[in-house]
């Protein structure tokens, strides 16, 4: 992947340095339930439905994320653009979803208003809650920001294949993870979001899920929309990043990570959508470059 090519993004907060780092609090293996309860409470007081955060924890502690996590540094965000290969890389990444999603929303009429990426190395706040590297990168629409901790990146080199530690084409496996956060924000700016949250709140759990699944691949969907129009416009992509960043969907992809940490799979606990099904939509985003495409609320089959 040929980042270089990319334009870089001004809304990029570096939160990872600075400040004596916390006292660690283990976990014995999966969510630990002060975790999970903590998560609950943050989505019941703020309106968002805990299955936004909890998701994002489950996905990381059946990767077998790191489990040691760390208070907040007291150093609020960096104005100034980070100068590091990880940052210049999620700007160049960040900014290119700018240009596209501002021309894309243009073509329909309506303003883009971009979100802005907070960086951080094991924990740091949100308008969402606590934000720690157990739950992987998440949107949080209370700020309209990403949060990314940084340590998911060397995980996503560790742990899948085509992703090796330093290879190019990882990078576009990391650029999917960071589109398909953005692509939450799209959904948010053209209230799908909202509306998801509203009829969850009248679900029963499996519902709930179902209708979870849905938005997720949706926003699979939507990384590959703009994978589609970055590539026409930059030609940024080189042999092998394509593969490489389905392997890295069909690794995260709900049965998957259910097999891997219980032995055995049941769909109706699954939030994210199986490993085919996150391949297949964002394939059909990436060869389509249309956001009608990714109609997942009215697919008939995922």
């Amino acid at each position: 992947m040929r980042f270089d090519r990319l334009p870089r993004s001004d809304r990029v907060e570096d939160r990872r340095g600075g400040g004596p780092r916390g006292f660690p609090m283990g976990r014995a293996g999966g969510i630990g339930i002060g975790t999970l309860l903590l998560l609950v409470l943050v989505g019941w007081a703020l309106g968002i439905n805990p299955l936004y955060l909890i998701g994002g924890a489950e996905i990381l502690s059946r990767l077998g994320g790191s489990t040691q996590q760390t208070q907040p540094a007291p150093t609020g965000p960096k104005a100034e653009l980070p100068s590091d290969q990880t940052a210049e890389f999620v700007s160049a990444v960040l900014g290119s979803t700018e240009a596209q999603w501002k021309e894309l929303f243009a073509r329909a009429g309506k303003p883009y208003e971009p979100p802005s990426l907070v960086m951080f190395f094991g924990a740091t706040s949100s308008a969402c809650g606590f934000a720690q590297s157990a739950m992987g990168p998440f949107y949080c629409p209370n700020d309209r920001k990403i949060y990314l901790d940084t340590a998911f990146f060397r995980d996503l080199e560790r742990r899948f294949r085509g992703c090796e530690v330093g290879s190019k084409s990882c990078q576009f496996s990391q650029a999917y993870v960071i589109t398909h956060e953005v692509g939450h924000h799209v959904q948010n700016l053209l209230g799908i979001l909202p509306q998801v949250q509203g009829a969850q709140r009248s679900m029963d759990q499996v519902e709930a899920n179902q209708l979870q699944v849905r938005v997720e691949l949706q926003a699979d969907c939507l990384a590959g929309v703009w994978a589609h129009h970055a590539e026409e416009k930059w030609r940024f992509l080189e042999p092998g990043d394509v593969e490489a960043a389905m392997q890295t969907a069909s690794a995260i992809g709900d049965d998957r990570l259910q097999r891997r940490s219980q032995g055995y799979v049941v769909p109706d606990a699954f939030t994210h959508g199986s490993s085919e099904q996150r391949v297949r939509w964002f394939m059909n985003g990436l060869r389509s470059g249309q956001v009608a495409s990714c109609d997942t609320f009215q697919a008939a089959q995922l």
